[in-house]
């Protein structure tokens, strides 16, 4: 099976049985290859209230590579970095732990767990890990902090792809999950 058939079959799979709190907008109907994902915080987690975007990008290569996966919106998180473009550190994504049999609503769903559960033992912000750790209250309140200042009203991506958009708007198709 060819990425882009592997790439559309997932993204059919995604929307019959869609994962909770996820949309998903490709910014381009010619390329399949990257995802636009909206992702509603889960409510029991500290992130409570924000919407984060994030941007899937599929190799080539995919599934026998993992996608790239990076958070648009600011997020305040032991696991994703502190900066525009937030990587993730997700076992699941990591080359030598990937397997072509992963699919990419398994992926989404590691991702809304981590916003539930931060895994401060395998950071990527060493600081932020050990004050989750070690100060969570005030963890917790500049997590809240980043939410209100970063992922409340619509998301943002900036410019992926030569197309701008925010979350829904503009000439985009949008693949509504959930």
């Amino acid at each position: 099976m060819s990425s882009s058939k592997r790439i559309t079959k997932e993204l059919n799979d995604c929307l019959t049985s869609p994962p909770p709190s996820i949309t998903i907008t490709l910014p381009s109907e010619s390329n399949i290859s990257l995802w636009h994902i909206t992702l509603t915080a889960p409510p029991e987690s500290i992130y409570s209230g924000g919407k984060f975007g994030l941007i899937v990008q599929f190799p080539p290569e995919y599934p026998f590579k993992p996608p790239t996966i990076t958070f648009a919106t600011r997020i305040y998180h032991p696991n994703i970095t502190n900066e525009t473009n937030g990587s993730i550190c997700l076992s699941l994504l990591k080359t030598d732990n990937w397997k072509p049999s992963t699919k990419i609503v398994t992926v989404l769903e590691a991702i809304r767990q981590l916003l539930v559960e931060p895994q401060p033992d395998d950071p990527l912000e060493t600081r932020i890990a050990e004050q989750y750790k070690n100060e969570r209250k005030e963890f917790e309140k500049e997590a809240r902090a980043y939410v209100g200042r970063y992922a409340k009203g619509p998301v943002k991506f900036g410019t992926e792809a030569g197309a701008a958009t925010t979350g829904g708007e503009g000439p985009q198709q949008q693949q509504q999950v959930s």
